[in-house]
């Protein structure tokens, strides 16, 4: 079989982090004046010297976004399922060692979940679930589709990495998107902060975008957790990553992602405690990725979530961003099954559905609660 990872193998982290750094104001101009923008140009917008073109780089962000994706932004709704996680992951308050009670939702609840999320006007859902193959394995996966797909036109999922016939099982279920974040592209930070569990595996994580295309599915969603490591680093490996696969699954379609790390509740001598990160990167650094984004591919969606304030999502709205989440809840049960339970993460954004809605009218766009995609190919 083809290596997929060749790709990753012909970028050095340490090669990659002394250019970025080593840009100089000539090379962004350079990046800036194309009309076609390659890997290296997309290290120049994302290097410290190109903060000096962030207004050049906000215009055009902005000018090509609307050129693709007119005066529309998607809303979304993810819907925990499960708690329930085999993984030590640092960051993550669903990480095994971290004493929380466990749920994972039944029929009935799902089935109340989805009602309520439905009713807040989404038409599509995404899924998300802790790793935990016994308990949220595919037979689970499977029937959460089945019931889903009685009230989202599509689903949508963010769980565990699977093998290829997996994703296709659950494709044949109407499974639509899969969002799937390497977390960071450095190997050895990677293994720091996953050091127990199948997600230690960081390869096999890597290729998981790959299997999805070969499956044959309808769009796959790419990012870096924003303050493992350097984010200028981990965006080039993402950006790099994206180009493999669009090159490779031209038929996919592709999002990015931006999670910057927020703060997680941790349980301790029956204590909730909160823990902090102090690498996450500035709101001037976001923008700037965002529209780093934009300039390198006018096709790829940019996604959004309630893990940032409402001024900064109100002010990048324009920039490059095509879907945001709202309403969002981060636990198992969070709409209307049980709403005390433990977040995976801080909310900061939490204003309602139709409050974000209004948000987006007026600045002049329209709220799509629908999967624009297949929208299109229904056409």
């Amino acid at each position: 079989m083809k290596n997929e990872n060749n790709w990753f193998d012909r970028h050095d982290w340490n090669t990659v982090l002394r250019d970025v750094y080593a840009t100089t104001p000539q090379q962004v101009e350079q990046a800036l004046a194309r009309s076609r923008r390659t890997l290296d140009d997309f290290k120049a917008l994302i290097s410290p010297a190109a903060q000096a073109y962030l207004e050049p780089m906000a215009q055009l962000s902005h000018q090509l976004t609307q050129q693709r994706f007119g005066r529309t932004v998607q809303l979304y709704a993810p819907l925990y399922l499960s708690n329930e996680c085999q993984n030590i992951c640092t960051y993550c308050a669903f990480s095994l060692d971290n004493k929380i009670r466990r749920r994972t939702l039944t029929d009935d609840e799902i089935r109340r979940e989805a009602e309520a999320v439905q009713q807040l006007g989404y038409e599509h859902i995404l899924l998300v679930t802790g790793e935990a193959n016994q308990t949220v394995g595919v037979p689970y996966l499977k029937n959460a589709i089945r019931l889903l797909r009685e009230y989202f036109a599509q689903v949508s999922m963010e769980v565990q990495p699977l093998d290829q016939p997996e994703y296709e099982e659950l494709i044949s279920e109407g499974l639509n998107t899969v969002l799937v974040y390497q977390e960071t592209y450095h190997q050895a930070t990677y293994r720091n902060h996953h050091p127990k569990g199948k997600k230690s595996n960081f390869l096999y994580r890597l290729e998981t975008p790959d299997r999805l295309g070969r499956a044959g599915i309808h769009r796959i969603g790419l990012g870096a957790l924003l303050g493992l490591e350097d984010w200028r680093t981990d965006s080039f490996f993402t950006a790099a990553h994206l180009q493999h696969l669009e090159r490779t699954y031209w038929q996919t379609r592709y999002s990015v992602s931006f999670p910057r790390l927020r703060p997680i509740d941790l349980l301790e001598n029956d204590t909730i405690t909160a823990k902090s990160f102090d690498r996450c990167m500035s709101d001037r650094d976001l923008v700037q990725l965002i529209c780093a984004y934009r300039l390198f591919n006018e096709e790829v969606e940019l996604s959004l979530s309630t893990r940032e304030t409402p001024r900064f999502r109100d002010h990048v709205l324009k920039l490059g961003i095509t879907s945001l989440s709202a309403g969002s809840k981060t636990n198992p049960g969070g709409y209307v099954v049980e709403p005390q339970s433990l977040e995976q993460f801080a909310i900061s954004d939490e204003r309602s559905p139709a409050e974000m809605a209004e948000v987006i009218r007026r600045q002049g766009y329209e709220p799509v609660w629908k999967d624009w995609d297949k929208t299109l190919v229904q056409l």
